[in-house]
């Protein structure tokens, strides 16, 4: 029985005629798989937990267990030592952990975050009963913020920090949305989903603080061996994934979609003239003003007419 042959197995860490001399060993590819298992193991319980409730009310199970589900495939790749390639680091080293020619980037890791980020989002700011617009305008900024660290983890030369800057401008735009705007929105729900929301929102953004941290240390400044990065991005993710679904999920515990905005009908629920009926009262609730003005001065007026007449 051999030990964990990934590394050697996938080509020792050469990739398009480059081999990667700044790389992960044996103890970080153990790591990765580490977190490949807990994310996996995650996954099974948050899918086993949304068979405690009925289908309408699953949303946020089924959302979180998208999270760790595609984190566990990104580990497992990043276990392989797959997913990868080497760039030229901006700044040689002399400390041997970190001294060689080409730095191995995971580019699946990125992979990861512009799936599961916006997951992570859709379950705060559904949380919060947020306006479909500004979710999805904060998604968006959030892909921006995604996919301008994975140019700069890509690029070899000083311009990387320029991508850099765009990236955490971005950040603090979907920190702002969900420290302020969404706040306000999750406490005019009720202090239940206030207190959910708040419990989650903050935990996720101070997690989301200390990313920028990890990028700089390891893809933008070459400071520290992969395997430490491999550490530093697995435990944020560890703590930003499978620990925040699990407190997300027992503060939905007692909490109705439906009071979050979220009507979802099952298959077998019957159709009733509720929701045509409070379209229409939210129809008649703006238009009721205008139109019962009009008609009650044309009928007015045609009724003293009548009368007069």
């Amino acid at each position: 029985m051999t030990g964990n042959d990934a590394i050697h197995a996938n080509g020792d860490h050469s990739v398009n005629g480059g081999t990667s001399d700044i790389a992960i060993t044996n103890h970080g590819s153990d790591w990765y798989f580490a977190v490949c298992a807990v994310m996996f193991v995650s996954t099974i319980a948050f899918a086993g937990l949304s068979f405690t409730k009925p289908r309408p009310h699953r949303i946020f199970h089924y959302i979180t267990a998208s999270i760790t589900m595609v984190a566990a495939i990104a580990y497992f790749t990043m276990g392989a030592d797959l997913g990868e390639t080497g760039i030229k680091p901006e700044f040689m080293r002399s400390n041997p952990k970190v001294a060689g020619n080409l730095r191995e980037i995971f580019y699946v890791r990125y992979i990861d975050w512009v799936i599961t980020t916006p997951l992570l989002l859709m379950d705060l700011l559904l949380t919060a009963g947020l306006p479909w617009p500004t979710i999805l305008y904060t998604v968006l900024i959030d892909e921006i913020m995604i996919i301008t660290g994975l140019i700069g983890a890509l690029v070899t030369s000083s311009y990387k920090w320029g991508y850099f800057t765009f990236g955490c401008v971005a950040f603090l735009w979907v920190a702002w949305t969900v420290t302020w705007t969404a706040r306000k929105h999750a406490a005019a729900i009720g202090p239940d989903v206030s207190r959910t929301y708040l419990i989650c929102g903050v935990w996720t953004i101070f997690l989301w603080f200390l990313y920028p941290i990890a990028w700089g240390l390891s893809e933008g400044g070459n400071v520290i061996a992969p395997d430490s990065e491999a550490v530093f991005y697995g435990i944020l993710d560890l703590m930003a994934k499978p620990v925040f679904g699990a407190l997300l999920l027992w503060g939905h515990r007692g909490i109705d979609p439906a009071r979050l905005g979220l009507h979802i009908r099952d298959y077998d629920d019957p159709i009733s003239n509720s929701a045509y009926d409070g379209t229409e009262k939210h129809t008649n609730g703006a238009n009721n003003g205008i139109n019962n003005g009009v008609n009650n001065g044309v009928t007015a007026g045609a009724t003293t007419t009548g009368a007069e007449v």
